[in-house]
């Protein structure tokens, strides 16, 4: 898939880059693996605002998406390649050969037509093959990698990203994460062969608010131009500075590369270098 550049005929396509969705498969989503969708623009169960921007854009329905990939030794065929609007890589719809169908994230260089399977015995190292850890080889890219067995795929869900096999010591295998983060991962755990589809996805921009509106996003209005009682950053006169030491967010805790994550973890012992 390739990013698709527009002549400036419009103030909205005059630096429009969009996908090129001229590959995917002209079906529609199969009826059975679809689910609702609702928006909650937002907002809890009380109606108040708990998620700020969010609200409007187009209904979506959601796919059933299989990250588990636990049809073990029954193969089955790609039907079609399809959109799906909850993410920014391709699915796949998979006909087993028992009439199950089912989707999977679509890895790069994988076709209509084409075979997967996944399981232990004689699985070939194959785009779209799942298969524990312990059995692929070193420096092979995978995706929908699990964290726990029989867990489902948690982590390398996103256009174009792949993790990388290091090294096999013990019970654990080392991959490097999208992130440049290397961590261990239990040798039973499943993954996908392959890097995801759309590799190009970074490049897409917009062009005009008006799209962004179509995806449920809406405006975001600078701290620094809010009145003191609305956000840290506001007050002053014209044009000024947030007027502190370090950026905050609007509920006065630090913000821009302040670390969130967790100082006590259950999973700092299986990081080996943490993400840059």
């Amino acid at each position: 898939m390739v990013i698709k550049l527009y002549k400036p005929n419009t103030p909205g396509t005059r630096t429009l880059a969009l996908l090129d969705y001229s590959d995917l498969t002209k079906v529609k989503p199969q009826k059975s693996l679809l689910k609702p969708n609702p928006q909650k623009a937002g907002r809890n169960n009380r109606g108040i605002i708990t998620v700020r921007h969010r609200g409007g854009g187009h209904k979506r329905k959601y796919r059933k998406i299989d990250f588990l990939r636990n049809k073990f030794g029954v193969s089955g065929k790609v039907a079609s390649i399809e959109y799906d609007p909850n993410r920014n890589t391709k699915i796949a719809l998979i006909n087993y050969i028992d009439g199950e169908k089912r989707y999977i994230l679509c890895p790069d260089g994988l076709e209509v037509g084409s075979v997967v399977i996944s399981g232990t015995e004689n699985i070939p190292i194959k785009v779209g093959n799942a298969l524990p850890l312990d059995l692929i080889p070193l420096a092979t890219e995978v995706h929908n990698i699990e964290l726990n067995i029989f867990q489902g795929g948690k982590i390398v869900r996103s256009a174009g990203s792949y993790a990388t096999l290091l090294a096999k010591v013990g019970d654990y295998v080392t991959l490097r994460l999208p992130s440049k983060e290397i961590r261990l991962v239990h040798k039973t755990c499943y993954a996908t062969v392959g890097r995801l589809s759309n590799l190009d996805a970074y490049g897409v921009n917009k062009g005009k608010a008006g799209r962004t509106r179509w995806l449920g996003r809406r405006p975001t209005v600078r701290g620094v131009v809010m009145n003191p009682c609305d956000h840290p950053h506001g007050g002053g006169e014209g044009r000024s500075p947030i007027g502190r030491t370090r950026p905050y967010t609007p509920w006065g805790k630090p913000a821009l590369g302040i670390k969130t994550r967790a100082k006590r973890k259950y999973s700092d012992v299986l990081i080996i270098r943490r993400k840059k």
